[in-house]
């Protein structure tokens, strides 16, 4: 199964400043650029919200062309799209998860133990 995304040019910022404003999302795309260039089960995030609504969050995501969601077997993998995102907004991604970062108020990846999935 494929999922779609948008292309490099496809990326608008609006969409990606309206995405990244939500704490749940912020949190996700904070976790992920602390893992650089690993792919995250979205059982990682179980933490933070039902299967449902981080379904809806990752979906967001993904569709802002913020991350990138493979589907393997029955799990889906998720990376973020740095190269994309700061070939399109150089500079971008790096300041707002500085601004996040240390932020009481957004949720933290995490503290849940992880589910195989």
């Amino acid at each position: 199964m494929t999922l779609p995304h948008p292309t490099t040019d496809q990326i608008s910022l609006p969409i990606v400043l309206a995405v990244l404003g939500d704490p749940t999302r912020l949190a996700i795309v904070r976790y992920l650029a602390s893992k650089e260039g690993v792919p995250m089960n979205c059982s990682k995030f179980l933490d933070l919200a039902s299967k449902t609504n981080l379904s809806y969050h990752l979906a967001k995501l993904r569709e802002a062309g913020v991350t990138r969601a493979e589907a393997v077997g029955t799990s889906r993998l998720i990376t973020l799209r740095r190269d994309d995102l700061d070939n399109r907004f150089p500079g971008l991604l790096d300041s707002v998860i500085a601004a996040a970062d240390g932020d009481p108020a957004l949720p933290i990846v995490g503290t849940v133990p992880e589910i195989d999935a």
